[in-house]
C-alpha cells in the first residue's frame, strides 16, 4: 500500500505525499540539516531511549530501512519541490517506546495509529505546514483502514516549550478531541476516521 495520491493543499502551496522509497532522498535532505531531527531519525518511539546511544548514522539507517520495507511511516509536505515537512505516523505498534511514557499510555485497547513526530524546515514554520501535514498524515491512516488516528501534542497555553509533536490547538481545529490527560501540559488527543 502506497497511500493516497499527492493532493494539493487548500492555501495552494504545498502537496503532501506518503514518504515512499522513491522520496527518501527529500527526507534526507530535510532531515540533514541539523537540530534533534538529524540526531534522532524519527527512531526514539521505535527503539525507546537506545537512539541515543546510537550514531545520527545508525539511526538514519534504521528509519531508511523503516521506509524501504514498507508501508509508507508517514508523509512528506513539499513547497515548489522541496520538502519542508515531515511526519511520522505509524500504527501505534510500530511505536513501542510510547506505552513507556505514563502520560501516554493506551486509554483503550482501540487499534489506533498515532501522529508521534513532525519536522519543518526554518523558514516554513508558522506557515500552515504542520496542519497540513496533520491532514496528510490522516489521509494515509484512512486510506490504510486506520479506525483512528491518536496524537500527543503540548498544550500550548500549559506549557510554551518547542515541540516535535505538535500543539493541541493544531489538533483541535482538525478535529481531533481530547481523550485522556495525564499531566496539565499532554492531552492524548484522537480522531475517529
Amino acid at each position: 500500500m502506497e497511500g493516497p495520491p499527492p493532493r494539493r493543499r487548500a492555501h495552494g502551496v504545498t502537496d503532501v505525499v506518503p514518504l515512499t522509497p522513491d522520496r527518501w532522498p527529500a527526507l534526507a535532505e530535510l532531515l540533514d540539516h541539523g537540530g534533534p531531527a538529524a540526531r534522532c531519525w524519527c527512531m526514539a518511539w521505535r527503539i525507546g531511549p537506545e537512539y541515543r546511544r546510537r550514531t545520527a548514522e545508525q539511526n538514519r539507517a534504521g528509519l531508511h530501512d523503516v521506509v524501504a520495507a514498507g508501508p509508507p511511516p508517514g508523509v512528506l509536505a513539499f513547497r515548489e519541490g522541496v520538502a519542508v515537512g515531515w511526519c511520522q505516523i505509524t500504527p501505534r505498534g510500530d511505536v513501542p517506546a510510547i506505552d513507556r511514557q505514563w502520560r501516554l499510555r493506551r486509554v483503550d485497547a482501540a487499534p489506533v495509529w498515532a501522529i508521534t513526530c513532525f519536522y519543518v524546515r526554518k523558514g516554513h514554520r508558522r506557515a500552515g505546514v504542520m496542519a497540513d501535514l496533520v491532514t496528510g498524515a490522516v489521509d494515509l491512516a484512512r486510506a490504510a483502514g486506520a479506525p483512528a488516528v491518536e496524537a500527543y501534542p503540548l498544550d500550548g497555553a500549559v506549557s510554551p516549550s518547542a515541540t516535535s509533536t505538535g500543539y493541541a490547538t493544531t489538533f483541535a481545529a482538525a478535529g481531533f478531541v481530547e481523550v485522556a490527560r495525564r499531566s496539565p501540559e499532554r492531552p492524548v488527543m484522537r480522531l475517529l476516521l
